[in-house]
């Protein structure tokens, strides 16, 4: 058996409206949004009583796409990355854009921190790494030549 594909990447954020200005403002194209909950969605992840607000955001050309959520119930304190699903934060995201400095300059009016400095690699790119909703690190790629 093999993967089809990768469907998407999941982040927990606590402020859904305020993750999904950030992701529009990189790029990204907002699908939809919905609230789930009942217990499907606790056998899904594996909690009680959820109830959660999500929103998928689509990579243009259908490339990939992003679900922001944020639960109402059941509600944790925990950031670090290996403790349950509904933890704020994911290890990392890479996006491909046109220029990495002009995605920066937008994204730190959302809220964005540089978690190093933008780095060039010889002749074929500059690299960045931005912490953003929920903690997560996005890694913006400016491809060179």
């Amino acid at each position: 058996m093999t993967v089809q594909r990768m469907d998407h990447a999941g982040i927990v954020v606590e402020d859904l409206a305020a993750a999904v200005a950030f992701f529009v403002e990189l790029g990204l194209e907002l699908e939809g949004r919905a609230t789930v909950e009942g217990d499907w969605v606790d056998q899904l992840v594996g909690l009680e009583c959820v109830r959660a607000d999500m929103a998928m955001l689509q990579v243009p050309g259908g490339r990939g796409r992003v679900e922001l959520s944020t639960f109402r119930s059941p509600t944790t304190a925990a950031t670090a990355h290996r403790e349950p699903v509904n933890t704020p934060g994911i290890p990392r995201l890479t996006f491909v854009v046109d220029d990495v400095d002009e995605v920066f300059s937008r994204l730190r009016a959302h809220g964005a921190e540089l978690v190093g400095e933008i780095a060039q690699y010889d002749d074929i790119y500059r690299y960045g790494y931005v912490r953003g909703p929920g903690g997560v690190i996005l890694g913006l790629v400016q491809e060179l030549g």
